[in-house]
């Protein structure tokens, strides 16, 4: 096979090769990847440095391939022949003039045992047929064709691999050349991946869960349609909106700043916290968020799942409660007594009474056991601790 024809090889492989000369000066290049000589001169230009630095060996006694032939015909036989892509030539005939060493491999063989022999040796019959009759597709119309065939993996498993057959010239005849990169595993993991993402959108859309994919930026990027309910917004609406303009400005919205850096830095890959979320009306419930990262490839991460949880009653924004207000709602929703709550708080009866009152007044409750069920439903006390506790880190007496 002449130098002509084992570039035009090359030019089908999904590879960017090149020649160089003694001064280290890029002659020529080309492939199916790209050809640009100017990349192959930079690439080279840091490959002379890594050669002349200090414990690298040195270029004498280096054994090079195929000392037989011409330089120029080993360097390109040196390459396809450990190119990734399977190449052959076949004769008129079926037979194997040459395969490299990635074609073997499909058949579980070496290139020196196709070498020679003829498509039954290796293909089953039915697939034969079909191959010759490729073949000979490609000498009569003279051109080249690209397509996708299934064979029989080593292992016995099936196999799909993409590529070209195209006549070429060999020894004064005209014979059959062949390219191909097996895409099974490659089909697999597209096949899974597709899997996933039906999965995790069945998981988004009918789990009930309001959640929403975010940048790093804390846009919106999807989200589930209870997430829209949730804010009373549309779909269309929700997507691409700032998480920043669906949160209260609660006290605790510093920390959570805090905690949503530190999962896009990676210092962390889940937080688990509470916030006050605001919907299209103003209103306001507290609820659990579940904040994960996304993948594990960047320095930092680019998307983070939130899925919202145990949400409170929407209601209209409250006067905030000291935290001596949300200590004694927790008491008194353990079953403490005025006097009991006095002396636990190491205050005066007649304060715990003024603190009853002013939280009945903001939170619309007349009697202690309306009282203690705002207080839950309004998501000021956790809804699954007990005793009872504030649902918020915001107030220094909760261990939220």
């Amino acid at each position: 096979m002449d130098d002509s024809r084992l570039k035009a090889f090359l030019e089908h492989l999904p590879v960017f090769w090149w020649e160089v000369d003694e001064p280290w000066q890029a002659l020529e290049g080309g492939g199916g990847a790209c050809a640009d000589t100017g990349r192959a001169q930079r690439f080279l230009e840091r490959m002379q440095q890594e050669r002349s630095a200090p414990g690298h060996p040195p270029e004498e006694g280096r054994r090079q391939a195929h000392p037989e032939v011409p330089r120029r015909y080993a360097a390109f036989a040196d390459l396809i022949d450990r190119a990734p892509a399977a190449a052959f030539i076949r004769d008129r005939d079926g037979r194997y003039l040459w395969a490299n060493h990635a074609y073997a491999h499909l058949y579980g063989t070496t290139a020196e045992e196709l070498a020679g022999k003829c498509i039954e040796d290796f293909d089953a019959p039915a697939e034969a047929v079909r191959f010759r009759a490729l073949d000979q597709e490609i000498l009569n119309r003279g051109t080249q064709v690209r397509h996708t065939l299934g064979y029989r993996r080593p292992d016995g498993s099936p196999g799909q691999a993409v590529g070209h057959r195209f006549p070429v010239r060999e020894n004064t005849q005209t014979c059959v050349a062949g390219i191909y990169v097996d895409i099974t595993d490659h089909l697999r993991a597209k096949v899974q991946r597709q899997e996933a993402e039906e999965n995790l959108q069945a998981l988004r859309d009918h789990s009930g869960l309001p959640c929403a994919l975010l940048s790093a930026d804390g846009r919106v990027i999807e989200a589930s349609a209870a997430a829209a309910d949730l804010f009373h917004l549309g779909l269309p609406d929700l997507v691409g909106r700032r998480a920043r303009t669906l949160l209260a400005p609660t006290p605790e919205l510093d920390g959570l700043h805090r905690r949503w850096n530190g999962l896009i830095a990676r210092r962390t890959r889940r937080v688990e916290t509470s916030a006050v979320l605001v919907d299209s009306q103003g209103r306001q419930r507290r609820a659990q968020l579940h904040l994960t990262t996304v993948g594990h490839s960047a320095a930092r991460a680019r998307h983070v799942w939130a899925v919202v949880t145990h949400q409170s009653l929407a209601h209209e924004a409250h006067p905030s409660l000291t935290a001596a207000q949300v200590r004694i709602l927790s008491l008194l929703a353990e079953g403490s007594s005025n006097s009991d709550i006095a002396t636990s708080l190491k205050l005066s009866r007649q304060t715990v009474d003024y603190h009853l009152s002013r939280l009945r007044q903001s939170l619309g409750a007349a009697t202690r056991p309306a009282l203690v069920a705002r207080a839950y439903v309004l998501g000021i006390l956790a809804p699954r601790a007990w005793p009872p506790r504030s649902a918020t880190a915001a107030h220094p007496l909760s261990t939220v």
